[in-house]
């Protein structure tokens, strides 16, 4: 039964996954409307990156502990 769990716990890498993407590509838009913006909107992608990995990283780590320790142990 843990295994599910576990699996179910992986499934929550996705969508920080998907959001890296989407944000990544809105500011790729948004620097070629405005380059003089590049240094501003690169900073702040790079610390909300940062974030959303954070989220995928804590589901990450659920998936194991949960796959590791099948009885809660």
């Amino acid at each position: 039964m843990s295994r599910i769990g576990a699996g179910i716990a992986a499934v929550g890498v996705f969508g920080p996954g998907i959001g890296i993407g989407v944000a990544a590509s809105k500011a790729l838009e948004g620097m070629a409307r405005q380059p003089e913006m590049e240094a501003s909107l690169r900073n702040n992608g790079i610390i909300f990156a940062a974030l959303m990995e954070a989220l995928g990283l804590f589901a990450f780590v659920v998936a194991i502990l949960l796959y590791m320790f099948p009885l809660g142990l």
